[in-house]
């Protein structure tokens, strides 16, 4: 199951490689069709750029905050040999929701849409760590 566990993490890992690569492909074109400049780079002054450029910039930084929290579940179910079917399916949807959020965010960025979508991801990971906790203490 530990093998299975850590698919989600990959997959995870995936998703910000991907939005880290996107997001700097939409920072260079929109400073190249100038609608920032350049030197907005050096203090993140990112005023003038487009809703996608500053949109897919906010989800990268998404990525370093829940997703975080999940990384470390894993590193504690690992730990704790608890790694079961349970956490694995858990995981998987987990991770499959962030990867409904990005494609919201960095999409159309319908809000409503992306924070239900949010809130779903948020408590999965609250079972997972609640899940965690119980089975750390039985």
């Amino acid at each position: 199951m530990e093998k299975w566990l850590l698919l989600s993490v990959f997959a995870q890992v995936v998703l910000t490689s991907v939005v880290m690569v996107l997001m700097g492909r939409r920072r260079i074109k929109a400073a190249k069709m100038k609608q920032i400049s350049v030197a907005a780079f050096q203090t993140m002054n990112l005023t003038g750029a487009s809703e996608q450029v500053i949109a897919t910039g906010r989800n990268f930084d998404n990525q370093f905050q829940m997703p975080m929290l999940y990384i470390a579940s894993v590193l504690f179910i690992l730990q704790l040999g608890l790694a079961d079917l349970a956490f694995v399916i858990l995981g998987g949807l987990f991770v499959a929701l962030r990867y409904w959020h990005t494609f919201i965010h960095i999409g159309s960025n319908v809000l409503r849409a992306r924070f239900r979508v949010f809130l779903l991801g948020c408590l999965v990971l609250w079972i997972i760590w609640i899940r965690l906790l119980v089975l750390a203490f039985l």
